[in-house]
């Protein structure tokens, strides 16, 4: 019996249903449901509708990415609905369109009838005014009841720049204030956490901290403790609020009650120059945004990407980039066999030497040891520089503890990216060894190390003191940079532009935030020269073209280009 291929058709998805409303007198289609913080549909809501319609509806405890709260008021927008009949059946104007009833009580047609627009659905036929005068009315009144209490430290906040109080009052507030009395006063710079300073005093109970911290991460630690006008945030009792996600509260808290000890009073945000990056702490790679201010880099934020780490970002990989500013960082190219004092020269000459020993090193005289923080363009030329001298190459594994949510347990953010390129195997770090004893046994000669301390994974001193040629590139000194024979100073990410490729096979790039410490140079950069002295092989002038000729020859970038990476990635198969 002969047996045929069938292809099998996946069903079409379903008609999406939509309804029709009407926004600021605008006929629109919306979609009944839409996915909630969760993913999972539920019933569109006014301001949901709002943001199709391209209408700007001003909120505080509303997040797209948290449960709703309703409780700031902030969002309160003047809305209609059909009017119906005592049969139940809509009322009809003379032309026969709907009566639209815009009022609560039909005595006092004054009185607006308005409703919370993140958590009010819609219905067929409703009609929303979110600029109408009793709209702006109902906004005034919320404004004014949340500038109260609050102090007037605009000038010494840090969320200054940044603040939707500020920017609320400005929009849609009043000039001027009727308050006169003494204002209500609370803790100050409390300690809430080892990250965290609390001003209960700028807190609007927006309630956005707990949310996040209860439904998010999964620590219930914060609540509103106390009464009426003296209500405030606080850690249980007891305990401080500790967690590896606290610095998002930061993020969220849309006022200055939050803010961070690291970043406070260290710049103005309306200074810092923002680029878009990733995140090189793990193997998840979170989009981040570097701020950075006169090649002094102050800050990383998470950046949102719902196919990687949502809008959130993890207080370890956050806080990971102190090293980028330290005084000591390598910016000379140096080295025991470096014959000149020029360092205007030193490149060259170090090129030109390496580029020699290259060509005249023997078939397997030669081994690589690229880090898994080596971006992929990187990997990818020391992978051509290796096979022309039939190297034995690899990466030292990273291995921590992961989480539930964005940590992971792999600690080098191109684990996936140095196998793919073949630098390592599928079991990292399983070539250490072989090299080691191809140094003790003489017949290793030349090793070339990118971005590690090999001194720390088995290559120690003794067998370094071995080699004939120890050709070295590293961002901060060690005990590897300080027995090279050719020291070439490299960058950090944030220094220039590459890409990698996270555990879950997700190619991100990345832009350059800062220049280059001294007489640095990124990576790609030079090695596209020694892979031309060696190899004959050219054509990398710029990221983008090296990218794509990568794609071209790595089988798991096939159909990739740099353009197409585009601000999210590109998701291959791994």
């Amino acid at each position: 019996m002969s047996t045929q291929a069938t292809t099998e058709q996946k069903p079409a998805p379903p008609p999406i249903e939509k309804i029709k409303i009407k926004v600021d007198g605008r006929d629109i289609e919306v979609p009944k449901a839409m996915p909630d913080w969760q993913g999972k549909l539920q019933p569109t809501t006014m301001l949901q509708a709002c943001q199709i319609a391209g209408i700007d509806v001003p909120h505080y405890c509303y997040h797209p990415k948290l449960p709703i709260a309703g409780n700031c008021r902030m969002c309160l927008v003047e809305f209609g609905t059909p009017a119906m009949g005592p049969d139940r059946k809509p009322v009809l104007n003379p032309d026969g369109t709907s009566k639209i009833l815009r009022s609560v009580l039909p005595y006092e047609p004054s009185t607006p009838r308005g409703a919370i627009a993140c958590a009010t659905p819609i219905s067929p036929g409703m009609e929303i005014y979110p600029n109408s005068p009793a709209t702006k009315v109902m906004r005034e009144a919320v404004l004014e009841s949340l500038l109260i209490n609050h102090p007037l430290d605009c000038p010494i906040c840090d969320q200054a720049g940044e603040c939707k109080l500020q920017e609320y009052s400005v929009d849609y507030g009043k000039a001027g204030s009727r308050f006169i009395e003494p204002k209500v006063h609370k803790p100050k710079a409390v300690d809430l956490g080892p990250r965290i300073v609390l001003d209960d005093e700028r807190c609007i109970l927006c309630t956005r901290c707990i949310r996040f911290t209860k439904d998010v991460v999964g620590d219930d630690k914060l609540g509103v403790v106390n009464r009426g006008s003296y209500n405030s945030i606080a850690a249980y009792p007891g305990t401080t609020f500790d967690n590896n996600y606290t610095l998002n509260t930061v993020d969220i808290c849309p006022v200055g009650a939050l803010t961070s000890k690291d970043f406070r009073f260290k710049m103005r945000v309306w200074f810092l120059k923002e680029t878009k990056s990733l995140c090189t702490s793990c193997g998840t790679g979170c989009n981040t945004i570097v701020g950075s201010r006169e090649e002094v880099m102050y800050r990383y934020e998470p950046r949102e990407n719902d196919a990687v780490n949502s809008t959130w970002m993890c207080d370890s990989g956050r806080l990971n980039y102190k090293w980028v500013n330290r005084e000591d960082r390598l910016s000379k190219v140096q080295g025991s066999k470096l014959k000149v004092q020029s360092q205007e020269k030193a490149w060259s000459v170090a090129i030109r030497d390496i580029s020699e020993i290259l060509r005249k090193a023997a078939a397997g005289s030669v081994a690589f040891v690229a880090s898994a923080r080596q971006t992929n363009e990187e990997l990818y030329l020391l992978k051509k520089l290796a096979t022309k001298s039939n190297a034995i190459t690899d990466s030292v594994p990273r291995i921590g503890e992961g989480d539930r949510l964005l940590l992971n347990a792999d600690r080098n953010p191109n684990s996936t990216g140095s196998r793919l390129i073949g630098i390592s195997g599928e079991k990292m770090g399983s070539n250490l060894s072989k090299i080691a004893e191809g140094i003790r046994s003489g017949s290793i000669k030349t090793l070339i190390v990118f971005g590690e301390d090999v001194t720390k994974h088995g290559i120690g001193a003794d067998l370094l003191a071995k080699l004939e040629n120890l050709i070295v590139s590293d961002i901060l000194p060690n005990a590897t940079t300080a027995a090279a024979h050719y020291l070439l100073p490299g960058c950090a990410h944030v220094e220039k532009r590459g890409s990698f490729v996270n555990v879950k096979g997700r190619v991100q790039r990345f832009m350059q935030a800062l220049q280059p410490k001294g007489n640095a140079r990124a990576e790609w950069e030079f090695l596209h020269e020694l892979v031309f002295n060696v190899t004959g092989q050219n054509g990398y002038v710029t990221i983008e073209g090296l990218f794509n000729q990568m794609s071209k020859e790595v089988p798991a970038f096939n159909g990739v280009s740099w353009a197409g990476l585009g601000d999210a990635g590109v998701t291959i198969q791994i």
